[in-house]
């Protein structure tokens, strides 16, 4: 029968390390995250009786990692990623630093307390990376490297007036940001290895921006376990390969001090032999073994085993567990001569081998995912680590040694809190009425264009994104104007060439950055370019540009970072159906109610062009300040006929309908005695319009309501009810005035529910007309009709409701 030694001890098993102080904060850092676990599943009520949850066995894999970087490596310029499960240790070491107060410790998960994960905007302690949604919280950091060289060499590369770049502070300038290689700090992202799994990062790795970042430096928690099982396959080798292929700097922390010195006796290079060749799962059942199990399974049955039993009859029972369990990621030491070793000229993975669980009674255990310690096993981990479970949230006693570690680590990682700039002023009317036909995709471009010359303060801040789409989505004329950044001015082959049309100049102060093909990389950017007003105090005004079949793709890991407080705009376009010949596969359906659904985001879908340069002004002019916001603006390839959008010519009906644009919609035609409202969305308010007319010459007058925004609407109906008290619930008296209150047709080149509410404006019969299914290619006359939204089916809806 085999039996489980219930505490591996942490002290024995670093051998001779001297650095034993910070075994110290070690032992205590142990402790306080996984008490911080354990009051909050056992201690505190729970009347519901729902588990809590935490994770004590992935902080205990940990800790020996963030104990190293943060008291012996970090900087205050520097910033860390830390894994989604290892929040309790990040939030220990920030109680010892004096950051944290001691009456949040027992709050994990609880409403108002510290939060199930890192997070930047709702935890009470210093965060740098929101974390929690798998392989986000290390992307970011690459994001984040590239936000900062942007702000530093980019956008406020013309306005620097003193030594200190744009986001160094004093405290980083000189020789410390002269070591980084020149840029102004570290990105570290502490990761499990089975969050490696996530395709996002890899898409990540390989972008081709990212062989240059210096500054960032990886390093996976290798425990060789996921949530489930232990992951079966020898993983190492292949991760070593794949970020080397990528151009990374590969250091591996794989065996302790005290394997290492075994290595050097007689049978030693026998042992390592066995320890290399091990299976995962192999190695992870010795952990749960008894000592004479070990002396038993350990030497294996190949030509080397009589030297390993050898060897191992030297060793006492209690030498024996902790040599099984010695490795790198554990041993303070070996991992302080990893992170020494980082070359700041390239990015870097430091491949930790750990043990999850380590110190715990379910160490190794494949199934420790989730375990929660009792309370007699936290009593002996107590008097293990020399802690008092009557008191576990004491700190170190005044002047002892580790304490003095902790102030003196608290004092090298001061950081000042950035003077954060106003936001770029911005006007809300350039002042141009568009005339002739042209597409909402195309009035995105000329809109940035206008902006280079009305406000080219503002324009400076602006920073677009696209996954190999520029072009094609009609920023040409923008990427022409203000080139593309890169880290180093590169050479323009196709200057001189007479027939190429898009110039690709890249250069340092250029503001279009162009990544991969890969959507998930883009919002990553998007979201750290629209963090550096809380990061740096320095506003940018971000916008990434894809296709509109590929938001949903994005969205997740756009959502996170608008939670972790990245304020951006994110163009889709060409969007719907009307991308006729394209097919069903490229043809949104459920895009158009983002905003109804995202919390933090507004969505706007203009049907004309000066109604694009209304919205982007009003979305840029949310962006880099504390009340900011997200947008989404919908864009569509249709050519519309622009005389219809009727632009007030007077000026202050010109405001008005601006004012009434950007909150979300417009009467674009009031008849006398309309039987009918129809309320149309982006490029179907052509359809609306024709159908109106075809509606009058049959005796029903219809008006005609122009939809820009059903998220905005949405929040005004709340408003009524003191749902959403701040909204602008006055646009619901102007686009649907109690006075012309009919039935209702919504139509929209999208899902018929985005606009379904409208109908409990005034409890109004409705029929709502959309796209419900995946398309046909065909002419646009065709695919519209083949979905019901053309003029013939608003008409039949009309009739219905009517007749």
């Amino acid at each position: 029968m085999t039996t489980a030694t219930p505490f591996g001890d942490r002290a024995e098993s670093r051998g001779s390390d001297p650095y034993g102080v910070l075994g110290e904060v070690e032992d205590r850092l142990l402790w306080l995250s996984s008490s911080i676990v354990h009051h909050a599943n056992r201690v505190r009520p729970n009347p519901s009786g729902l588990k809590v949850g935490g994770h004590q066995a992935s902080c205990a894999s940990m800790v020996s990692i963030m104990t190293a970087l943060w008291f012996r490596h970090l900087r205050p310029q520097d910033q860390v990623s830390v894994k989604p499960h290892a929040s309790p240790v990040l939030h220990a070491i920030n109680y010892l630093l004096g950051e944290l107060p001691q009456a949040y410790l027992p709050t994990l998960r609880e409403l108002g307390g510290l939060q199930s994960y890192p997070s930047r905007s709702k935890d009470p302690d210093p965060v740098d990376y929101s974390t929690g949604s798998v392989g986000i919280g290390a992307t970011a950091t690459i994001w984040g490297a590239l936000a900062r060289r942007y702000v530093r060499d980019g956008a406020d590369a013309a306005t620097r007036t003193g030594p200190d770049d744009a986001v160094t502070s004093g405290a980083e300038s000189g020789a410390g940001a002269a070591a980084d290689g020149g840029f102004a700090g570290r990105q570290y992202a502490l990761v499990g290895d089975a969050e490696l799994d996530e395709g996002a990062v890899w898409e990540a790795v390989l972008d081709p921006a990212v062989a240059g970042l210096g500054e960032l430096v990886w390093i996976v928690d290798l425990n060789r376990q996921s949530l489930d099982r232990v992951v079966p396959l020898v993983t190492a080798d292949r991760l070593r390969g794949m970020f080397a292929a990528a151009g990374w700097q590969v250091l591996e922390v794989k065996y302790g001090q005290v394997l290492e010195e075994l290595f050097t006796r007689p049978g030693g290079d026998a042992l390592r032999a066995r320890l290399d060749a091990m299976t995962n799962a192999e190695y992870q059942r010795l952990l749960r073994c008894a000592p004479q199990e070990l002396r038993s399974r350990l030497p294996g049955t190949g030509p080397g085993a009589a030297g390993i039993t050898g060897l191992l009859a030297e060793l006492a029972d209690e030498e024996l567990v902790g040599a099984v369990r010695n490795l790198g990621g554990h041993d303070l030491a070996m991992l302080d001569s990893a992170l020494s070793a980082v070359d700041d000229t390239r990015p870097t993975v430091i491949l930790a081998y750990t043990v999850k669980g380590y110190g715990l009674p379910v160490q190794g255990h494949p199934q420790n995912h989730s375990s929660l310690l009792t309370q007699e096993q936290m009593d002996q981990l107590a008097e293990q680590l020399g802690c008092d479970s009557a008191q576990p949230w004491a700190d170190f006693a005044p002047g002892s040694a580790a304490a003095q570690v902790c102030a003196a680590t608290a004092a090298r990682l001061r950081r000042a809190a950035p003077a954060l700039q106003p936001p770029p002023a911005l006007p809300t009317d350039i002042g141009r009425t568009p005339t002739g036909s042209g597409t909402t995709q195309a009035a995105l471009g000329r809109a940035l264009l206008d902006l280079t010359r009305q406000a080219p303060e503002a324009a400076a801040r602006v920073v677009t994104v696209s996954p190999d789409v520029s072009s094609s989505t009609n920023l040409g004329g923008w990427v022409n104007k203000v080139g593309v950044w890169s880290v180093a001015e590169r050479t323009d082959w196709f200057a001189d060439d007479p027939e190429t049309i898009l110039h690709w100049r890249e250069k340092p102060t250029g503001q279009h950055i162009e990544l991969g093909i890969a959507e998930t990389n883009l919002v990553g950017l998007l979201g750290e370019l629209g963090a550096t007003w809380s990061r740096w105090g320095r506003p940018l005004l971000p916008i990434g540009v894809l296709y509109d079949p590929f938001v949903q793709r994005a969205l997740e890991p756009w959502s996170f970072g608008i939670y972790a407080g990245g304020q951006s705009i994110l163009v889709g376009t060409p969007s719907g159906v009307t991308l006729a010949p394209e097919g069903g596969a490229h043809q949104s359906i459920t895009t158009p109610s983002v905003g109804l659904e995202q919390p933090g985001c507004t969505t706007w879908e203009p049907a004309f062009a000066i109604d694009v340069e209304w919205t982007l002004l009003a979305a840029l002019a949310r962006l880099g300040r504390p009340d900011g916001e997200s947008a989404y603006l919908r864009l569509s390839t249709r050519s519309v006929d622009q005389s219809l959008a009727a632009v007030p010519t007077d000026a202050a009906a010109r405001e008005r309908r601006r004012r009434q644009v950007v909150a979300g919609a417009y009467p674009l035609r009031r008849v006398a005695g309309a039987e009918v409202t129809i309320a149309a969305m982006g490029a179907m308010v052509t359809e609306a319009l024709a159908a109106s007319d075809r509606l009058a010459a049959q005796g029903v007058a219809a008006d005609v309501v122009c939809v820009t925004s059903p998220d905005l609407l949405f929040r005004a109906l709340g408003s009524r009810t003191g749902q959403d008290p701040d909204a602008a619930g006055w646009i619901l008296d102007q686009a649907f005035p109690l006075a012309r209150a009919t039935p209702l047709v919504t139509v929209l080149d999208g899902h018929p529910h985005t606009l379904a509410f409208l109908a409990t404006i005034h409890q109004v019969p409705v029929r709502t007309l959309g796209v419900t299914r995946f398309g046909q290619s065909g002419s646009l006359e065709d695919v519209y009709r083949y979905h019901g939204i053309d003029a013939d089916s608003i008409i039949r809806a009309a009739l219905d409701l009517t007749r």
